[in-house]
């Protein structure tokens, strides 16, 4: 197979656009959370759903839509969700009122979930195999990017404009990212093309993790969520019995469980962002309301540990196709364990410099992790399962991110409750919860490092 080199190019800087956008706004967002709460005086219950909403929905719609785009055309999809993530941001940075907001929010994550179902996989089928390590190696650099960009620039915007700006800033990338997508990224791939697609199976898979995850958040409340939990993990079941016998299924569980290095991968994926993504969210009230800093020097702060992803990325993603990615992964994730540890004794004194250098010492375990993980799993998988692939990725990375918002929401509920954020009991309650979800937090991660090593070597399929 020739590949056109200019197309190559024009592929990558799409590409890298879109996964920097979409780390900015998740990173800048978690920033705005303590100005959310004045404008719209909620309490952390509601200001948790900002987040959780987009989560939870990303998660339940990637596989769906990663199908789907193998049907309909992954630049189709493509187009479709940067389209709508575009108008959602701007329906975010023009909202009179909080359930409007998250009614937007919930608009990103259907966007989201197009986006994440067909971005890396045009990516890792325009790119030679040879190279696709250090192609994927630069896209979580633009992640990186994106995530070091977040709290330093929605810092400064809610400091000087409003949090509004941050949405706003969304619309125009993403309105550049429709424009580059309709001149430069020509032609289609439809992987299974004329198959039928399976809306039995997508029905149960979206009712039961929407279900599933909706409870967990609210677990705390009310004896009625846990029967939404049992609900929701019926469907699952429900939905795996189907799959298991369908000839064109949303999510091929025949072939992808035989897959060692696919399963564990994916794994490991799921339990390094449910350990750590919550992290950022947690350290920006703490920053703002425990130790009183301002947004924008929080922002500074929280910038410690994205930039050392974004450095190291690269280097981790080109060193994967040489080094088995499980050994890089595994590394990086003992480090990230190393380095949540000393969070669960962070008090309302600690000093600044400390926090810093722990957020370092994180951001170089996570560098070390997340490339050379996205290659073992993109590499596993043949072509024609590339959207599916990069879907399945997607979703643990959403379905780890919501289960860490969930412990929040958990933790939230159970100590904090209707507290507000600006009354006198707040810190005292905040730092409970906090150090609880920590020691949570840390024993997965510890745990994540032998489902990577679980993995296996890594067999790249071309």
């Amino acid at each position: 197979m020739t590949y056109d080199h200019q197309f190559v190019r024009s592929t990558m800087i799409i590409c890298l656009l879109t996964s920097f956008i979409g780390a900015f706004m998740s990173n800048s967002v978690n920033i705005a959370i303590p100005a959310l709460s004045l404008d719209f005086t909620v309490t952390q219950l509601h200001l948790n759903w900002v987040v959780t909403i987009y989560l939870l929905t990303s998660a339940a719609l990637s596989i769906p839509c990663g199908r789907l785009a193998d049907i309909i055309g992954r630049r189709k999809l493509f187009l479709i969700g940067i389209g709508l993530f575009c108008l959602s941001s701007l329906g975010c940075s023009l909202t009179p009122s909080f359930n409007v907001l998250i009614f937007f929010r919930l608009c990103q994550g259907v966007a989201n979930a197009m986006i994440a179902g067909t971005s890396m996989a045009i990516l890792t089928t325009v790119v030679p195999p040879q190279q696709r390590g250090k192609a994927l190696g630069i896209a979580s650099a633009a992640v990186y990017i994106g995530l070091s960009l977040g709290p330093v620039l929605g810092g400064l915007f809610v400091k000087i404009i409003s949090w509004r700006a941050i949405f706003a800033f969304g619309f125009a990338v993403d309105a550049l990212i429709l424009v580059l997508i309709l001149t430069k990224l020509t032609g289609e791939w439809k992987a299974a093309a004329g198959e039928v697609y399976d809306y039995k199976g997508a029905a149960l898979w979206i009712s039961g993790l929407t279900l599933l995850l909706f409870a967990l958040s609210n677990l705390a409340l009310a004896p009625f969520y846990t029967l939404l939990l049992i609900a929701g993990l019926v469907l699952l079941g429900i939905f795996i019995r189907v799959e298991l016998k369908t000839d064109s299924p949303i999510f091929a569980l025949r072939i992808f469980a035989k897959n060692t290095p696919f399963v564990f991968s994916n794994l490991a994926t799921a339990i390094n962002y449910l350990a750590t993504f919550a992290l950022g969210y947690l350290l920006s009230l703490y920053l703002q309301l425990i130790l009183g800093l301002d947004s924008s020097l929080a922002g500074l702060i929280l910038l410690s540990q994205p930039v050392l992803m974004a450095l190291l990325s690269p280097f981790a993603g080109r060193l994967s196709d040489k080094i088995q990615p499980r050994i890089l992964s595994s590394v990086g994730m003992a480090i990230v364990t190393a380095g949540l540890l000393p969070i669960i004794f962070f008090t309302s004194s600690t000093p600044i410099a400390l926090i810093v250098a722990d957020l370092v010492f994180i951001g170089i375990g996570y560098g070390l992790f997340a490339s050379p993980n996205t290659n073992a799993v993109m590499s596993s998988v043949d072509k024609r399962y590339y959207s599916i692939a990069s879907s399945t990725l997607g979703t643990m990375r959403l379905l780890g991110q919501t289960l860490s918002m969930a412990t929040v929401s958990l933790m939230t509920s159970h100590f904090i409750g209707n507290t507000s954020l600006y009354s006198p009991e707040y810190p005292r309650v905040f730092m409970i919860s906090f150090k609880l979800s920590f020691i949570i937090f840390t024993i997965l991660c510890f745990l994540g490092i032998f489902a990577s090593l679980a993995r296996g070597k890594k067999e790249q399929v071309q």
